[in-house]
């Protein structure tokens, strides 16, 4: 409308003004008394004026183009901005139709679930009816739900699975429904728990072994023994054993407690294993005279640094070979072997028993706490069940591993690769 209004004001200006220079000339003409006609004067200035009024545009005027009409375009399918803003989460999501069929499933959900073909059932991999229950209710419902699941093959694993509608925004909420369904492995976790509860009741259990033996003997000396100095002297030697026991059992679990405080925090001194090595077989010479095994060291003749904490790294070490010597009793010899072939390869600490072995199905869970190959025969030796758990924690924060070669009737080699 403006665009309008603007030509015709244009128009009626320029009119006017060619209606005043073609009067001005006729009266000029007729003044002058010029031979001119003037009609034929003012015709010219006559079809001059026509031919302007009758023009598309003025001169020099350039029209505006009009507006481009919008063009209606399709609604863009959701499914591709879903899949990439899941594709950058390392929690499994699986983009499910309402039917049920899996649209889309990230990287994590194909390392957990392995892969799942587009347009594939979900009940294709997870046929747990349980699960496709849930899917199914919040299909119906739209309300959002959770399931617990576990799965043994190929390995024990916990999944919270949770299902909930995808709500989308205007046009894109047509091409729908969607449905996320995403999974939370809490698989560490319950292992957690179930180690949580083991050693809480093995710790009571290995307490109340001994407090039970000591009431027991109390009791005994203060009625029936009370006057015999024979069995005052046989218990009392009893009760000092078992008290001995409940103390170590106390600072091998004070220890674990430390160590796991600092299992994150890596050592950062430089340590001499040579004469650490030494200083063990020095502490564990009586011992091992008692049990009537000889400890054999083969050291180099250089140094042979590693990264670590001294006293955690003695520990390690008496553990080592002190298990040995108590375990490996009937092959009189214990073998220590510190090698590092070169400064760029790892180094080994290797303590050699010629014992009895231990049985392959055992070996997998030496390290675990108060796990014992044999209960009685760890009893009778004083062990607690903790070394080897201690062991694995020191090396865990050193950042080394613990290797075990055992072969029944050859003996056992343990060996520390830092």
């Amino acid at each position: 409308m403006a665009i309008e209004e603007r030509r015709e004001t244009g128009r009626e200006k320029l009119r006017r003004g060619w209606l005043s220079v073609a009067a001005a000339t006729l009266l000029a003409v007729l003044a002058l008394g010029a031979e001119i006609n003037p009609l034929f004067v003012a015709a010219g200035w006559l079809l001059m004026f026509l031919s302007l009024l009758l023009s598309p545009s003025l001169p020099g005027e350039e029209l505006p183009s009009p507006p481009a009409l919008p063009v209606a375009l399709p609604p863009r399918d959701p499914l591709g901005d879903l899949a990439a803003a899941y594709a950058a989460l390392d929690l499994p999501v699986i983009v499910l139709g309402g039917d049920g069929h899996v649209l889309f499933q990230n990287a994590a959900a194909e390392k957990a679930f392995d892969v799942m073909q587009p347009g594939t059932h979900l009940s294709a991999r997870l046929r747990s009816p349980g699960i496709l229950d849930m899917v199914r209710e919040t299909v119906a419902t739209g309300q959002s739900n959770q399931i617990e699941h576990s799965e043994r093959h190929p390995s024990e694993r916990v999944f919270i699975l949770r299902v909930a509608p995808v709500d989308l925004p205007g046009e894109a909420a047509r091409s729908g429904p969607y449905f996320a369904l995403t999974a939370k492995d809490i698989s560490e976790l319950r292992r957690i728990d179930r180690m949580r509860s083991d050693f809480v009741a093995n710790a009571s259990h290995e307490l109340r072994t001994p407090l039970a033996s000591l009431r027991g003997f109390i009791e005994t000396l203060q009625g029936p023994a009370k006057g015999d100095m024979g069995a005052q002297e046989r218990f009392l030697g009893i009760m000092l054993d078992q008290a001995t026991r409940m103390s170590r059992l106390v600072d091998d679990l004070l220890s674990l407690s430390r160590l796991e405080l600092k299992a994150h925090i890596a050592p950062s001194q430089r340590v001499d294993l040579v004469p650490l090595v030494g200083h063990v077989r020095d502490s564990l010479l009586p011992l091992a005279h008692d049990l009537g095994v000889e400890i054999r060291m083969h050291l180099p003749d250089t140094k042979v640094e590693v990264t670590g904490d001294r006293d955690e790294l003695v520990q390690v070490i008496e553990n080592l070979v002190e298990n040995a010597c108590k375990y490996g009793q009937d092959g009189k010899i214990v073998d220590v072997f510190l090698r590092q072939d070169d400064p760029a390869q790892p180094v080994e600490l290797s303590v050699v028993d010629r014992g009895p072995g231990i049985p392959a199905e055992h070996v997998p869970r030496l390290t675990e706490r108060f796990y014992r190959v044999s209960v009685a025969d760890s009893r009778s030796k004083k062990g607690t069940g903790l070394g080897l758990a201690i062991v694995k924690h020191i090396l865990t924060r050193h950042r080394a591993r613990l290797i075990v070669k055992s072969e029944l009737g050859k003996g056992t080699d343990f060996t520390v690769r830092f």
